[in-house]
């Protein structure tokens, strides 16, 4: 006979009370969960070009007899050491960085560069402190903050996504008017192949936002997420990163990247890269707390990968993938006559994402009728509402290439237009 049991209500913390579940769990538990339903919503990578054969070999040759069993131990909570220096030397491959720039000293290995931002934002934020955000910006960072009960507040763009200097100054001289300027904590770029917009900041964008910041006396953290940086189709993004660039010289900087969406989501394994000792201190102290040192076998493997000049080649055959994947459902939405609807969008140049924007007064929120037909229709889209601080606008989608294979990906975008349609 199965024991009744009578649960007497928890005290949780101010966390507990007001924590929800994350969109992208539900989003992803769908994808997984239902064939059928066909997910331009969480944005997995393509099965079809995930590293089997490497992670095979080297996971093999770590555990051959004879070899170290020091993978299969614990490590050390920063991460591997020469880990920590092949990731240096990819970020400074790209264009306008500055390799002597980068001391492995202050870079640290995460279970995905997700967990890098959650730390970096525990060690600087309160409950109601603010955190200036792009518009728009990546959904699952917006809800962490949420989450945590920190204000996210965007800064100020025109239609294409592009920064107003003026706009933000503004914004930051009205925030400084209300009392609110110890609450202000850190500002948040994703400047490569931005999740969701797939835009990249441009340098001079960048130095305004500097300028801006420093004309008004507000030497705050700036992290730059650039989880997106290696997956560009043609070309790398001309802009340095803020650690390269002079204008960023007075600020704490945190640069965030990942191995993750660019080798094997499955391994989990990011990277964040803190210029202030203290701030990295503080990250590392947490860290220690929660789990003393991110999966060490999964570093192992990486590093592998990295010292035998082995990930810019898997790089440059996922690039082709993926820029295919982009043409594929940019060449169905054209097809099906999205774009006579007057949706628009811009070609994506990297990432995984196209940013859908139907004509303005068009409600695509999650509780909106348009994306309950889509669940009817067997497709799933992120909502772009979700990906501004204040929940609007909410006439954007948020469709990702990466995950399904092509003819079903020609079908997801088929359905969507379909719905867009009213058939």
């Amino acid at each position: 006979m199965k024991r009744s049991e009578s649960h007497s209500s928890i005290a949780f913390s101010k966390i507990g009370r007001e924590i929800q579940p994350p969109v992208i769990v539900d989003l992803m538990a769908r994808a997984l969960a239902n064939p059928e339903l066909l997910s331009l919503a969480a944005g997995f990578t393509d099965n079809a070009v995930l590293p089997r054969a490497l992670v095979g070999r080297f996971a093999m040759e770590l555990t051959q007899e004879g070899q170290a069993e020091e993978p299969l131990q614990y490590g050390q909570n920063q991460g591997r050491q020469k880990l920590r220096e092949l990731s240096c030397d990819v970020i400074a491959s790209h264009p306008g960085e500055d390799r002597s720039a980068y001391d492995p000293v202050n870079l640290f290995l995460t279970n995905g560069s997700q967990q890098a931002l959650y730390l970096a934002v525990q060690a600087l934020c309160d409950f109601g402190d603010i955190i200036l955000v792009e518009e728009p910006s990546y959904f699952v960072c917006l809800e962490m903050l949420k989450g945590l009960g920190i204000r996210a507040m965007g800064i100020p763009c025109d239609d294409t996504g592009a920064v107003q200097p003026e706009a933000m100054a503004a914004l930051l001289e009205d925030l400084d008017a209300k009392g609110e300027r110890d609450r202000i904590k850190a500002v948040y770029l994703v400047s490569y192949f931005c999740n969701p917009s797939s835009r990249s900041l441009e340098a001079d964008e960048k130095r305004a936002i500097a300028n801006v910041l420093l004309e008004g006396g507000w030497q705050v953290p700036i992290i730059e997420d650039a989880a997106y940086r290696e997956l560009f189709f043609e070309e790398a993004h001309s802009a340095p990163s803020i650690i390269s660039m002079p204008e960023f010289d007075a600020f704490p900087k945190l640069y965030l990247g990942t191995y993750t969406k660019p080798f094997a989501t499955g391994l989990k394994v990011g990277y964040g890269y803190c210029t202030h000792p203290e701030w990295l201190q503080k990250i590392l102290g947490i860290k220690g707390h929660q789990d003393f040192g991110s999966a060490h076998f999964n570093q192992a493997i990486i590093e592998r990968v990295l010292a035998e000049g082995l990930y810019e080649p898997h790089l440059q055959g996922i690039r082709k993938h993926y820029a295919h994947k982009a043409q594929v459902l940019e060449s169905e939405l054209i097809d099906g006559g999205l774009r006579e609807l007057g949706w628009h969008w811009e070609t994506p140049k990297g990432g995984l994402i196209i940013w859908a924007r139907a004509p303005k007064g068009t409600d695509l929120r999650m509780e909106s009728a348009f994306c309950q037909q889509c669940i009817d229709q067997g497709v799933l889209y992120v909502p772009g509402d979700l990906c501004f601080s204040s929940g609007e606008p909410w006439h954007c989608a948020r469709l990702a290439s990466g995950a399904l294979p092509e003819d079903r990906l020609r079908e997801a975008a088929r359905r969507f237009v379909a719905v867009a349609k009213g058939e």
